[in-house]
């Protein structure tokens, strides 16, 4: 199956911001979990939000604990706003079914964690969150068909 190390958390990471400045993105936050939905790694750029942090957790968090990217469920759940209220209450708030929680996967397609990002446009951190896992030498699942 695998485990995340601290190692390609902190690659992911370390990525996912330099994706950011080579687009010239503003101040993001990129904040790394492993399955358990425990943090593993996390960097906040200079001049990011107040609130980018619970959105990078609350995107991370909900892919990792639906098995879905954050996109696809947003997606999945656009006709059914009563499900996202439930689930955001039920998950302490710790839910954002918007673009920039991307799972992480290993070739042999095991979810090890997720990666949310916040603090630019959902797509564009989204970009710079698959720039990230792809710089780690594992697979950025985004729920795109």
């Amino acid at each position: 199956m695998g485990t995340l190390t601290l190692e390609q958390a902190s690659t992911i990471v370390d990525a996912t911001l330099a994706e950011a400045r080579k687009r010239s993105f503003k101040p993001i936050i990129a904040l790394v979990l492993d399955t358990g939905g425990y943090a593993v790694a996390l960097k906040r750029e200079d001049g990011a939000g107040l609130l980018h942090y619970d959105i990078a957790m609350g995107k991370a968090w909900g892919a990792v604990a639906m098995g879905s990217a954050s996109r696809a469920l947003g997606e999945r759940m656009e006709q059914r706003p009563s499900v996202v209220a439930a689930i955001a209450a039920a998950s302490g708030g710790r839910f954002m079914p918007i673009p920039g929680g991307v799972l992480i996967r290993t070739a042999e397609n095991a979810v090890i964690g997720s990666i949310g990002v916040s603090g630019e446009l959902s797509d564009n951190d989204e970009i710079c969150a698959v720039a990230g896992i792809a710089a780690a030498g594992l697979v950025a699942d985004t729920g795109a068909a």
